[in-house]
């Protein structure tokens, strides 16, 4: 059955049958895809709203004439129905829908609980035994803050595994950011103990007191002459000085999110400062894909639902908002739900709320207005390049190969995604090539385009424009990819090569299958957006190679032993002292490790020493 042969949508029918209890539906197009995705007290009171004779809004009665079929999960309360409808959201991204685009989870800084803490960056669910700090808006203010404090609190930020294979202090001692607690006798476990609770109580906002227990220690250090001790403890604080005055404090508040929002010209933003003991971690804006019609205040229900139930989000005591919606009640019961604890609305705030307010409000102003900015620059690069490549509909999608490796060994390829907004960077994918010669990246290209594009297929995303960073030969590997494919299905696939110089606004554009160069004028906007792609995807490719590049390193030599588990690995380790006791080890030392025989301890010596 065609499109055109599919039946309307029989609402009355479906509607007679319809429970009144509460829970979720969903909303299907022609193409089967799920369009809208509601929640209801009361499923057939909600549902029957939108079949009205008159019909207000543009968007409802749009979303309708779409409609070609509807299903609904019943479900006991209206939490449950909130709930389900965030993961339906997160699931199937409803055109209709306004959906959260950044829905990660915040970075935390990490103290864990050993005997010699380590202070480390940590994103995901909270396993880990030990204290966590935060949620930060961005990984860089997590890491910006380690930086800081590694100049402050000499603890160590290195991974367990270079911990215990330590026999001597490393680069970081001789810097003085660590105390070395790695080996013995540079530092008692009672003064790295010390350095680990005012790093904690510095991360709590504490500052004033931290500077107090420094001051103190100086003092006690300077009557008993010794004149070391309070040099550094002088340097700690000064150290810490500094960092308060460039620190704003957030008075009284100890747990507080404030958003603050613009809506203008169909696009949203939605400006959020984050506040945990007594001060601002940071602040981010946040643009949601917003479908045509969308009130304000549906745009700000929908975002808050979706911030707090995705991506292992802290939900705070209190919450400021810029103005009130439907359901605000209800929202908030589930929020307390899902925290365990009370959490309160705040709408026109006084005072100190309001002085935040009003800041996220005008944050979010200008934010939007910078990204409007940027969205006519990117249609005008858009545009410019339609022309350059004699395109006759408008680009929607476009994709950038890269691939990346030293010596041919960790070899990555990178795909970025760009639409007509800019990068689509929930859809970039990384591809570990293996099983080719090292150094070929004409092979490495041919096996990441398989891998990304494994058959025709009209319901694929296949880009209408598909970047090859490289000359003719890496041309040719998409140019093989795709020779067999329909021609309305196939992509327009462009190398890019670098001039001789190869300096940016010398490239070389090259035409799949008739290899057309196209010279293209340095200031060309058209350029300025295939190099922003390619850089893109360069810049994703090292990222990527870098990773398996420190996975490979991390790599304990003991995995590619034969016959060596994860347990017998750890009994080794701990019987030897660690990797460098075990290599200096004979091999009767290592058969007396238990579970280990005399084989296995010739095999182990052999490896560990060949």
């Amino acid at each position: 059955m065609t499109d055109e042969q599919l039946p309307l949508f029989d609402h009355k029918n479906f509607l007679k049958h319809l429970t009144s209890k509460p829970g979720v539906y969903r909303m299907y197009d022609r193409k089967n895809e799920v369009i809208y995705v509601g929640k209801a007290k009361n499923l057939k009171k909600r549902v029957t709203s939108y079949f009205r004779k008159s019909v207000d809004s543009v968007k409802t009665q749009t979303l309708v004439n779409n409609i070609v079929a509807m299903d609904v999960t019943v479900v006991s309360s209206e939490t449950e129905a909130f709930l389900l409808e965030n993961n339906y959201i997160k699931k199937y991204r409803p055109r209709y829908n306004v959906v959260l685009r950044d829905d990660k989870s915040y970075p935390f800084i990490f103290i864990s609980d050993h005997k010699h803490p380590r202070i480390s960056f940590h994103r995901g669910s909270k396993k880990k035994k030990g204290q966590y700090f935060g949620p930060y808006p961005s990984a860089w203010s997590v890491r910006e803050s380690l930086r800081s404090m590694q100049k402050i609190f000499p603890i160590r930020q290195c991974e367990d595994s270079y911990y215990r294979a330590r026999s001597r202090p490393c680069l970081q001692y001789q810097m003085k950011r660590c105390n070395a607690p790695c080996v013995e006798g540079y530092v008692t476990d009672e003064e790295y103990s010390e350095q680990v609770e005012l790093a904690a109580l510095f991360l709590k906002g504490k500052n004033s007191q931290v500077i107090g227990t420094l001051v103190k220690k100086m003092e006690v250090a300077s009557d008993s002459l010794n004149f070391e001790a309070a040099a550094k403890y002088r340097d700690q604080i000064n150290a810490l000085r500094r960092i308060q005055e460039r620190q704003f404090v957030a008075g009284t508040q100890l747990e507080l999110d404030v958003f603050g929002m613009s809506f203008k010209n169909g696009i949203a933003c939605v400006f959020g400062i984050f506040i945990r003991d007594n001060q601002i971690l940071g602040s981010k804006p946040f643009f949601p894909k917003v479908p045509k019609g969308s009130t304000a205040e549906e745009i700000l229900a929908s975002f808050i639902l979706q911030f707090y139930l995705s991506g292992n989000k802290v939900i705070p005591k209190q919450i400021v908002l810029p103005l009130k919606f439907d359901d605000m009640e209800t929202t908030q019961q589930v929020l307390s739900v899902e925290a365990g604890r009370k959490v309160t609305f705040f709408e026109g705030a006084r005072e100190e709320k309001k002085k935040y307010l009003q800041i996220a409000n005008n944050n979010a102003e200008n934010a939007l207005e910078t990204q409007q900015n940027q969205q006519k620059s990117i249609f005008a690069r858009f545009t410019e390049l339609e022309k350059i490549l004699d395109f006759e509909t408008p680009i929607k999608r476009m994709e950038c190969f890269d691939i990346s490796h030293i010596s041919g060994q960790q070899t990555v390829a990178s795909c970025v995604v760009f639409d007509r907004n800019g990068p689509l960077k929930s859809e970039y994918r990384l591809f570990n090539i293996d099983g080719i010669t090292p150094g070929d990246d004409y092979a490495a290209m041919a096996q990441a385009l398989r891998r990304r594009y494994k058959k025709p297929n009209k319901d694929a995303k296949i880009p209408d424009v598909l970047l090859i960073d490289g000359g003719k030969g890496q041309l040719s590997q998409a140019e093989s990819h795709f020779s067999e494919w329909p021609e309305d299905l196939k992509p327009m696939i462009v190398g890019v090569a670098k001039g001789t110089s190869r300096k940016p606004g010398l490239e070389t554009l090259i035409v799949a299958y008739s290899h057309e160069t196209l010279a293209v004028e340095s200031d060309s906007v058209g350029l300025h957006l295939i190099q922003h792609i390619r850089d893109e995807s360069h810049r994703f490719a090292i990222g990527g190679h870098r990773n398996r590049r420190q996975k490979v390193k991390t790599r304990s030599p003991l995995q590619e032993i034969p016959g060596i588990g994860a347990k017998k690995r750890q009994t080794l380790l701990k019987y030897t002292g660690g990797l460098h006791g075990l290599k200096k080890a004979s091999k009767d030392e290592i058969a007396k490790v238990p579970g280990i025989s005399e084989d296995l301890a010739d095999i182990i010596y052999d490896y560990l020493h060949s």
